[in-house]
């Protein structure tokens, strides 16, 4: 009988043990519908836009309250991108103002890319300067250095533009893009972080062979930074993007004007007395668009560099 019992059909126990009712973690289910709502008061924003500018700009009023599409059309992607005549954009309560978006998207290309390569590139210089060469006095210069986080960008704009204006660089993509070409102090700190923790064995057996200073950074350093450096890149060409202040002050030229400053340019554009807010909206999405690609794409990068290099 005792084994029998010890013998007892395993599917049996299994049944039972799967018919008792299971523990609630509650702590774990409010932690997920905060999360869910956080989520979703993130990306309400973004649908808001989509819904604005899916809609008919002067039927737009008449129903502004409504969680859907407004007389459904694509005519404010059509005024962004050129391909409605100005009849056409009056009748759908545009504002018949033109937006040369390609212009200014090739613009903002241009500004975004010449930030991230020059600040990436000196900041990797200075980070690898602070991180392994050793000179009188570094511990105390890069804290000064550091202190520049603490200074708001607001108080370096007057003299940054008095500094342009005597150079004759107004109007110009230098212009913009030189106070931002160079290190910054977040970008060093950040990559001084990682080059603190590579193996000094592999630098000192370079050293060993010959190698200087300068083939140890471009061979050695470089090529073991590759993560952090593609996520600082993502990073400054981020917010060289949504740079907005600056380049209003610096450029009024058409030529040089990013795309940030022609929206609110194409805001101001009211002959009919409102804003053309699908049209703005549409505009503002597509301008949105490679920022998102690039952090859906590298945002796993992004976050695991930023918890590797020792950033709460």
């Amino acid at each position: 009988m005792t084994k029998q019992a010890a013998t007892a059909d395993p599917v049996a126990v299994d049944t039972a043990a799967a018919r008792r009712p299971r523990n609630i973690h509650w702590g774990r289910l409010m932690a997920w519908v905060l999360l869910i709502f956080f989520i979703l008061i993130t990306v309400f924003p973004l649908y808001w836009m989509l819904r604005t500018s899916l809609s008919n700009n002067r039927a737009l009023f008449s129903d502004p309250g409504s969680w859907l599409p407004v007389h459904l059309t694509l005519g404010g992607f059509k005024r962004v991108l050129g391909l409605s005549s100005t009849e056409q954009a009056l009748s759908e309560g545009g504002s018949g103002a033109s937006l040369q978006f390609w212009l200014y998207l090739r613009n903002s290309l241009i500004v975004s890319t010449a930030i991230t390569v020059g600040q990436v590139f000196f900041s990797a210089m200075a980070a690898y300067a602070f991180a392994r060469l050793r000179w009188p006095g570094r511990n105390a210069v890069f804290f000064l250095f550091l202190t520049a986080l603490m200074v708001p960008p607001i108080f370096t704009m007057l003299p940054n533009f008095v500094l342009i204006k005597n150079l004759g660089l107004l109007n110009t993509f230098p212009g913009i893009v030189l106070p931002f070409f160079f290190m910054t102090p977040f970008a060093v700190f950040f990559l001084r972080q990682f080059f603190l923790g590579i193996n000094r064995e592999v630098e000192e057996a370079a050293i060993i062979d010959g190698a200087g200073h300068i083939r140890i950074f471009f061979q050695i350093v470089l090529p073991l930074s590759s993560a952090p450096i593609t996520t600082l890149a993502l990073l400054t060409f981020i917010n060289a993007w949504n740079e907005y202040f600056w380049p209003l002050l610096v450029a009024q030229n058409d030529n040089v004007r990013v795309l940030t400053v022609a929206l609110g340019v194409f805001k101001s554009q009211t002959p009919q007395g409102n804003p053309d807010w699908a049209g703005l909206m549409a505009a503002a999405l597509i301008a949105a668009l490679p920022i998102i690609i690039l952090f859906l794409a590298f945002g796993r990068r992004i976050v695991n560099s930023i918890g590797f290099s020792g950033i709460k």
